[in-house]
């Protein structure tokens, strides 16, 4: 038992060592002298998001890009709230979100495509704040890689508190791992608080004809696509100003919902590292309990159970730090983090596969 408990450990600490290494691979953007060439449209679903969609609007009427080369088009999707547009220098237009799938967001940003004035689409999220060279270090990065889509860096707003700290760990882990597995050119996933990409590749590659059953993935499952269209067509914009920032949910239980929502997305994902890397934080956050169950039963030694613990803690805590540095992040309450995340994963996990989530005020099922 122990054998197999540490073959699995030895197995997830070489998967994230590759992640580590690709992170290492990847180079920062280095922005060229140029003139503003492409155009955006910028897509925003929301569901009454009447607090945040102000803050978004206000860092975007900041932007430092011309105005007539973007667009905003806000999706309502059936919000309870009303929300009145202001006058804004830039081209704003606010559409009702036309359902016809089990997912919402995947039906809001079609609608919004089917608008769209410009070239590119950008999607990001009513509760999300940009950066003032956001478009700016974007279409850099497009005209010096002459990509056809876009994944780039998402952080949270810094708050205090446990609740926040462990949220903000695992959400370094993630963005570790989707830049890590783009330095190793094995892409598996990115956020749809930001990312772009032309309109026309998105017809290209036929949309979100084939996903629309799963409600969340509006980001993954289009990335798939366009790995198995062009995997030369895509890539990660690694710039500080490029990074949209986001906010962290209020308690536990949306916490758990959130995660489950994007669990849910894992065992469709068609990349057999994704799936690889996916299997093995499963299978090593349960080996990790498993050891504190046998020495708990004295069927292993404290030494053991150390060294278990203290290896994957090793190889987590680099990628978390090469993480940090770059997303200007603390690594607050790692200890007690480290502590509960296997009971954490493990629970999203099987309840992803199994039960039932919320999202926006509706109920979804896998």
């Amino acid at each position: 038992m122990t054998t197999l408990l540490f073959i699995i450990l030895s197995s997830y600490v070489v998967t994230i060592s590759l992640l580590i290494f690709g992170f290492t691979k990847m180079k920062p953007l280095s922005i060229y002298e140029t003139l503003p060439k492409n155009t955006f449209s910028i897509v925003v679903p929301f569901r009454n998001e009447s607090q945040n969609l102000p803050l978004l609007l206000e860092t975007i009427s900041l932007l430092n890009y011309p105005k007539d080369r973007f667009e905003v088009l806000l999706v309502d999707d059936d919000s309870d709230e009303t929300f009145p547009l202001l006058n804004y220098k830039f081209n704003i237009t606010l559409i009702k979100n036309q359902r016809k799938s089990n997912s919402p967001k995947k039906d809001a940003i079609e609608t919004a495509i089917q608008q769209a004035q410009h070239d590119w689409i950008i999607t990001t999220d009513a509760d999300c704040q940009v950066n003032t060279n956001w478009l700016q270090v974007i279409d850099n990065y497009i005209q010096q890689s002459h990509v056809k889509m876009v994944a780039s860096g998402v952080r949270y707003i810094p708050k205090k508190g446990f609740l926040f700290g462990f949220q903000n760990l695992d959400f370094l882990s993630l963005q570790g791992a989707t830049i890590g597995s783009f330095g190793i050119h094995e892409p598996f996933m990115c956020n749809g608080a930001n990312f772009a990409y032309r309109k026309d590749f998105f017809y290209e590659i036929n949309g979100f004809e084939g996903n629309e059953a799963i409600a969340s993935g509006d980001d993954v499952f289009l990335l798939q696509k366009a790995i198995k269209k062009d995997k030369k067509a895509l890539g990660f914009c690694l710039h500080k100003q490029s990074i949209v920032q986001t906010k962290s949910v209020k308690n536990w239980n949306e916490l758990f919902q959130q995660r489950v929502r994007w669990a849910s997305k894992s065992t469709e994902y068609h990349s057999i590292f994704g799936k690889t890397v996916a299997i093995l934080v499963f299978l090593t956050n349960l080996a990790w309990i498993a050891n504190l169950f046998l020495f708990g039963f004295e069927k292993i030694s404290l030494s053991s159970l150390f060294t278990f613990i203290a290896i994957k803690a090793i190889v987590d805590y680099i990628l978390l730090k090469q993480t940090a540095l770059f997303y200007e992040s603390k690594l607050s309450w790692l200890l007690p983090s480290l502590g509960l995340y296997p009971f954490f994963s493990t629970s999203v996990a099987f309840y992803s596969l199994f039960g039932s989530y919320q999202w926006k005020g509706r109920s979804f099922k896998k």
